[in-house]
Parts: structure tokens; sequence; C-alpha cells
């Protein structure tokens, strides 16, 4: 039987808060392995404080969006080569970190789970565009981890009173995401293009926090605490 294809968009957040978090990639790759029995995995990997850095220094300095961006995408680049190499030779077959869908798609030929970051500059994108675009052509999944443990009514961080958000419609979940005005480096769950890309595609996507056991679940067809937003 041909393994199922779920592309998940793993938030800079969660690989590199502010120093690498071994604890939890140490459970993340247990996860992703364990699971790698039934599915086929593609991780596209955020940029995390690494890329904030630069991109707040770019910033400081008036340095136009767009290189700010490329800043970005590099950042997510070296942080799915240094997945590459956490994983072992269980990923992307020692070909290097894909720079297009194609390559992508090729090495899912022969691996069982594929790293890479943003894979092309685009106005307002992030990874999270990225995977949303990767889920589209490979006509699967979309799972968004991140630092919260769903979608929100507002930013659970800064305001107590914030709602979750168990299940919200494609449309109703772009017109949440347009309200906010884009900016590289964003922290918003799912950035707006993404949102744009999961609606008009009718990709099925769900939002999940770091804690590992909603991912598993999730992959297990059991109850989860996350967000879906599908239908």
């Amino acid at each position: 039987m041909q393994k199922e294809v779920i592309v998940i968009s793993l938030g800079g957040s969660l690989i590199i808060p502010n120093e690498v978090d071994i604890k939890f990639l140490k459970k993340f790759k247990e996860v992703i392995k364990k699971n790698s029995k039934v599915y086929k995995f593609v991780i596209v990997c955020g940029g995390g404080s690494t890329a904030r850095k630069y991109i707040n220094a770019l910033r400081e300095f008036k340095i136009s969006n767009k290189l700010q961006s490329y800043a970005g995408i590099s950042a997510t680049r070296m942080n799915a080569r240094f997945l590459t190499y956490f994983f072992g030779k269980d990923s992307n077959d020692s070909k290097g970190i894909p720079h297009d869908m194609k390559e992508v798609k090729s090495l899912l030929l022969k691996n069982d789970i594929v790293f890479c970051g943003a894979l092309r500059y685009a106005p307002n994108q992030t990874s999270d565009s990225t995977s949303a675009r990767l889920a589209n052509y490979l006509n699967c999944k979309f799972i968004n981890l991140t630092n919260v443990q769903g979608l929100y009514t507002s930013n659970p961080k800064e305001n107590k009173n914030a709602k979750f958000i168990q299940y919200i419609s494609w449309q109703d979940f772009d017109k949440m995401s347009s309200k906010i005005a884009f900016k590289p480096g964003q922290h918003f769950v799912l950035d707006q293009t993404a949102a744009k890309i999961i609606k008009k595609n009718k990709v099925p996507t769900y939002i999940l926090g770091s804690d590992l056991r909603q991912l598993d679940n999730l992959l297990n067809k059991k109850s989860f605490i996350g967000t879906s937003i599908n239908g």
C-alpha cells in the first residue's frame, strides 16, 4: 500500500526559540520516525530566532522587506539542513535541501522524510506559504506546528482572555488572517498567503502546539487538542 504524504510546517520557534530546543527535537524525531511506517513526511522548517535576529537587524537599518525575507529564507534552509543531520540517514537521501517542489517530490520517491525550508521568494510569504503550496501540489493534508496549541481569537501570550478555536472554516480563517498586516518574521500561527492557498484549494489543515502527543494522536486518528481548518 502506498504511504500517505503529510506536509508539516515546523515552526522555527520550536526548532530554535533562542537556543536549539534539543528536548523538543528529540521527541519530534521519535514521533516522526514512528509514524513514518505509515506516512511519508515533508517537513518545512521555519527560521525561528535566527531569522528574526537577522530580519530585525536589517529592519533597523531600513533595508527592504524583500532583502529581509531573503535573510529569513536562508535561515529556514539552514534549519532544514541541521535537521537532516539530526535525523541522520533517514532523511533527504544525502541530496541536500530542495529549492523547488519538483525536487521535493523527487526526494519523496526514495525517502520517507524530506526536509526543506522556504522554497523561493515571493512577497508576503513565510515558510507556512511553502507548506500550503506543497500540500496542494502533493494533494495531501497540512499540519502546522507552532508554539501555541492552536488558533485563538487573539495572541494568547499577550491576552489571557483569548479564546481557543477548535474548528474554523477555510473562509473564516482567511478573513481572520487578512486583518493582520504582514511583515517578515511575523508570529501569527499561519501566514496570510497560506490562508488564501488552503481556502482556494480546500487543503485540510491542522494547527497544533508543541505537545507532540497531539501530533501523534492526529496521525493515528485519535482525539487531539488543536485547531482544524476545513470545510
